[in-house]
């Protein structure tokens, strides 16, 4: 889940208007759902109004994930899977594209040192913004020059760019 870290930059006069106006966004427009959550979130922001410049605070957000975009992510990686020439199974494909794109948690290494662990795109550990994250930076690995000579070492430079052209030039929006 993203977190959304704020930090308070100064004080600024405002006036009776702008501060009835951002009550009214804060509070009427977006409100917690119920009234525990109505209660926190008027303790959040209240707090964090009166806190001093420089101070901070979080926001952790969950966004539930698009069946749309998944499958359209999921598409897309099954067709450069099936397009590529290097690697034998689809498993192996997804754990390249997740370290290509930085999906990847650092932990000690068995022998010292620091290895990437790829991250999980599960529903249940991955919601829809870190998921919309993953595939940018999926998608921008894919275009580069190392993405595409490891997949079609075989192929001429042009060819191997005009090879991942073919499948995702079709996705863009």
């Amino acid at each position: 889940m993203p977190e959304i870290v704020l930090v308070k930059r100064g004080e600024i006069a405002l006036t009776d208007t702008e501060r009835s106006l951002v009550h009214r966004v804060l509070f009427d427009l977006i409100d917690g759902l119920g009234a525990l959550n109505q209660k926190r979130w008027r303790r959040f922001w209240n707090r964090f109004l009166k806190s001093e410049p420089g101070e901070m605070a979080s926001i952790t957000t969950a966004s539930q994930r698009m069946g749309s975009f998944h499958r359209r992510h999921m598409l897309i990686e099954s067709r450069v899977f099936a397009g590529q020439e290097r690697i034998p199974t689809f498993e192996q494909f997804r754990l390249w594209l997740k370290l290509g794109a930085g999906f990847v948690d650092w932990m000690p290494g068995p022998k010292g040192g620091v290895v990437p662990v790829p991250r999980s795109i599960s529903y249940a550990a991955c919601e829809e913004g870190v998921f919309r994250e993953f595939h940018d930076a999926a998608i921008a690995f894919l275009r580069t020059e190392h993405a595409i000579t490891y997949l079609w070492p075989k192929l001429p430079r042009e060819q191997r760019f005009d090879a991942i052209d073919n499948i995702l030039l079709p996705f863009e929006e």
